[in-house]
């Protein structure tokens, strides 16, 4: 039988309690609830790309306030955020590679025909699509952009 995130993520937190491990446990606890108060605002199991998704939404937020913390001088904080930041990517897929996202990007612009930057809005719908919880989005349209010019 092959154990679904929620429950992996569920058993390593009990785990990490019994060891002691504070910033395991305590980064675990916020997954955890994070994915049951999805569970129940959506009144069903998740599904995999929905626990994936509440864990890369996590995972933006611990980017971003690491940017803010490290340009606000908040080195204390910046660590914490880090460490967090390690245990929510252990549950993630491994991302794609840039040359993996550019051919993607190649590709969706071949299939709906894009010619200018106002194409981007019908572009990066199928873009995301194929990267299916893998590809980082700021990249891509990074990518996206220098190909539409």
């Amino acid at each position: 039988m092959i154990m679904r995130l929620f429950e992996k993520i569920q058993l390593d937190m009990y785990q990490a309690m019994k060891a002691k491990d504070t910033v395991k446990s305590k980064t675990l606890r916020v997954v955890f609830a994070k994915l049951k108060d999805q569970k129940i605002a959506k009144r069903e199991d998740l599904t995999e790309v929905d626990e994936l998704k509440v864990l890369q939404s996590l995972a933006k937020q611990h980017k971003e306030s690491i940017t803010m913390f490290r340009n606000g001088g908040r080195n204390d904080l910046v660590e914490q955020e880090t460490s967090e930041l390690q245990i929510i990517e252990q549950y993630l897929p491994k991302m794609m590679t840039d040359e993996q996202i550019k051919n993607i990007v190649r590709n969706a612009i071949e299939e709906t025909g894009a010619l200018a930057l106002s194409d981007i809005g019908k572009v990066m719908p199928i873009i995301m699509k194929k990267g299916a919880g893998k590809i980082d989005g700021k990249k891509a349209q990074l990518f996206l952009r220098e190909l539409l010019q």
